[in-house]
């Protein structure tokens, strides 16, 4: 198929389906791991597999929202599936909590730049969304071939140590449960817990393991005596609670869970929630993967809200940015939904919308698929860069949350006026179609190739242009890649349309919650 502009409803879903087929594809050798023959072994010893873990934990039937599951894809030889850590939030004893949990098949639960990256992301989310923070330690420390990665630098490992005290300090409970060796700077994370459990005969906390010892002080010592569960419950007091296996752990953390005296206050007027009148299943048909195809966002809106019901604001006026109040999963929901390049009257008409958001204490959703702000002669003497930094100001100091996903193309500075991961959205989330860079690879490779001929002074060598044509389309076609995004965490993760409205409702549920303490941004460093 030549020209996917003109493809069928059936064609547009045909192609949707093979790029879901890969995501799920990919998620697969995240869920898996370190392969079948690591957890083997870590079976053998006693060990349950890290979502096996999490899925103990949690109350029953309760939704988990894992964050980031494809961090490192295609980095590091692909050996480090998930960046080996899982992250996500589900309720446990009624409460909604954000799990860091260390998968040690992975590299032993070594920290890699991905990891610590994953880790304080997790940490920002349960900040700013008020949640208690538990984590089931598996953790061998910093993967030491890239310490230069991992532990100098703001955001590196002692970032996440740096967070877990000033979240305790803000009384945002600290929780822990060791299943593993924690050494070095991995045992910080139970040490500063608030609380914390060991599970007897695998659990471990030291900070310099046997080996270290004996470089350090030629003494010669086993791990469970230097660091065992029974030492640091009976003698160190280093642990709270000494667990006999991993599921009584498990219950231990629940039980604790349940005696924080946790409340929450819903701020929302909620609605009782109703279904979409339109099915969210005929989301890829109506979208497809070719982002050159425009379609009516107002269309995909009436996929995934409640009765397929808004409020458009200005609908006459600025019609490529949809702004629309609605709800969604019963909460309150003010939309920001591209409809094409973005003008002055739509950047006007967006920050005029922002700040009724504001008045009226409605969460933002921003829907990307943009190219950016409009250019050309016509376009600055209309003041398109004033009025465009009108909307970008107004998006940036909103008092209200900001949720954004990426539906399509987010390119340039329409990314920021959008609420880009850069203007720090509550959450992010990407769909398998999308695509993210400073240009699209048509774009990118008409303006090098443009530059390069402008700066030649004689006759332009046409083989060489070629060259820099392709080089240049083929750089930006893998670095928009929605894989290449999310491997490095520049967004929350890679969801599917038809997981969107119930992900959506769930950070909606969060962000409610939070309500009475979401007066401006928590002190969270950005990275």
């Amino acid at each position: 198929m030549n020209d996917l502009t003109a493809s069928t409803p059936a064609q547009r879903q045909a192609q949707y389906d093979a790029a879901l087929a890969t995501l799920r594809t990919r998620m697969a050798w995240a869920v898996a791991g370190g392969g079948a023959q690591l957890h083997a072994r870590h079976r053998e010893r006693g060990k349950i597999a890290v979502r096996e873990r999490i899925e103990l934990l949690l109350d029953p039937g309760s939704p988990f929202l894992e964050l980031s599951p494809l961090a490192c894809w295609g980095l590091h030889d692909g050996e480090v599936p998930a960046a080996g850590i899982v992250t996500g939030i589900g309720r446990v004893a009624g409460v909604h909590c954000m799990l860091i949990a260390n998968d040690a098949t992975v590299k032993g639960g070594s920290f890699f730049p991905e990891t610590t990256r994953k880790h304080v992301r997790a940490q920002e989310i349960a900040w700013e969304n008020r949640l208690p923070c538990l984590y089931l330690v598996d953790c061998g420390g910093a993967f030491l071939p890239q310490q230069d990665r991992v532990f100098p630098d703001w955001g590196h490992f002692g970032t996440t140590f740096y967070q877990q005290c000033r979240m305790s300090a803000d009384g945002l409970p600290q929780l822990s449960a060791v299943f593993g060796g924690c050494t070095a700077g991995g045992a910080y994370i139970p040490a500063l817990s608030d609380e914390s459990i060991m599970v007897e005969g695998t659990g471990r906390i030291h900070l310099g393991g046997p080996p270290i010892v004996k470089a350090a002080i030629a003494e010669v010592v086993d791990g469970e005596t230097l660091g065992g569960a029974a030492m640091h419950a009976r003698v160190s007091g280093v642990t709270d609670y000494l667990a006999a296996d991993e599921p009584q752990a498990l219950q231990r953390l629940r039980q604790i869970v349940g005696a924080l005296n946790w409340q929450t206050q819903a701020s929302a007027t909620r609605q009782p929630v109703r279904a979409p009148l339109h099915d969210a299943a005929e989301i890829p048909a109506l979208v497809g993967t070719d982002l050159r195809r425009p379609y009516d966002v107002r269309e995909l809106l009436r996929r995934l809200l409640d009765a397929s019901e808004f409020q458009e604001f200005k609908p006459e006026y600025g019609p490529t940015l949809v702004c629309a109040s609605a709800h969604l999963h019963g909460y309150p929901v003010g939309i920001l939904a591209n409809n094409g390049v973005l003008f002055s009257e739509s950047s006007l008409k967006g920050a005029h919308f922002i700040e009724l958001c504001n008045q009226r204490r409605m969460p933002l959703l921003f829907l990307q698929n943009i190219t950016g702000f409009m250019v050309g002669t016509e376009a600055e003497r209309g003041g398109i860069a004033k009025h465009s930094a009108k909307l970008v100001y107004a998006m940036a100091t909103a008092r209200v949350p900001r949720l954004t996903l990426i539906v399509g193309g987010s390119y340039g500075a329409g990314n920021y006026g959008m609420c880009g991961r850069g203007f720090a959205p509550r959450f992010l989330f990407a769909w398998p179609n999308s695509r993210i860079a400073t240009m699209s690879p048509d774009v990118a490779s008409t303006v090098l190739t443009e530059l390069r001929r402008a700066s030649l002074k004689g006759p332009a060598d046409e083989e060489q242009i070629e060259r820099l044509e392709q080089d240049t389309r083929r750089q930006f076609e893998e670095q928009s890649d929605p894989y290449y995004a999310t491997a490095r965490l520049w967004d929350d993760g890679i969801i599917e349309p038809a997981q969107t409205r119930d992900v959506l409702g769930m950070c909606l549920q969060l962000i409610d919650e939070s309500t009475p303490r979401f007066a401006g941004p928590s002190p969270v460093y950005r990275m």
